[in-house]
């Protein structure tokens, strides 16, 4: 049975939930027609949640490893097309660590592609009726770190496998007091993520489809 490997952080920046977390442990041992879904928790740690990814990779041989983040603020499920070489960390991470304009790996190139098919999943997302974008940053902070990270196994130890990662908005529950800050249910960003398994294991190419971006 092929397997799709999906991650999600644990809280951090004061949070006591994560809503990537939250949502990816809702699709723990899902069947689904050829493939079968594993989970594991990262934590939003620099070099720590490479670590975690590289052993659940070991663990599960997975054909296909989707990361999911928290990017508050965002409205919609942003499927990630492009990871950087840059750690630049606005706030700490959860160890305290907070380093600034460093390489991820010195030898990896400046960025790597998602080898998911991004605009098909981002399509099939709007299609079941939830917002979503493809998105040309994932910022700097631990999500980049992670999804380069696992670009760069990809490319480096695990050439079979594809990877790529999802950014997921507040959950409602967390922007009180923060009007007008967007949000989306759990159901919502569940249904997104189940969507994305499924587009990554039927598209072999992505689809051709307009998504660019002016800003």
């Amino acid at each position: 049975m092929k397997k799709v490997l999906l991650t999600g952080f644990d809280p951090f920046g004061g949070e006591t939930t994560n809503p990537a977390w939250e949502a990816v442990a809702r699709l723990r041992g899902r069947r689904y027609e050829g493939f079968e879904v594993e989970v594991r928790q990262v934590p939003t740690v620099f070099r720590t949640s490479l670590r975690v990814l590289r052993q659940a990779m070991l663990e599960v041989r997975p054909n296909v490893v989707i990361g999911v983040g928290q990017a508050g603020g965002r409205s919609d499920i942003a499927v990630e097309r492009v990871a950087i070489n840059l750690d630049d960390a606005r706030i700490p991470d959860n160890d305290g660590e907070q380093p600034l304009d460093l390489p991820i790996s010195e030898d990896g190139p400046a960025a790597y592609w998602s080898t998911l098919p991004v605009k098909a999943i981002a399509a099939g997302i709007r299609e079941a009726g939830i917002p979503a974008s493809v998105s040309l940053s994932a910022g700097s902070f631990v999500c980049n770190h992670l999804f380069y990270g696992l670009r760069h196994l990809i490319a480096t130890e695990f050439t079979a496998c594809r990877g790529g990662f999802l950014h997921v908005p507040f959950l409602p529950a967390q922007t009180i007091g923060r009007a007008p800050t967007p949000s989306m249910s759990l159901e919502h960003m569940v249904n997104a993520i189940e969507i994305a398994a499924m587009a990554s294991m039927r598209y072999g190419k992505d689809i051709a489809a307009i998504e660019g971006r002016l800003d």
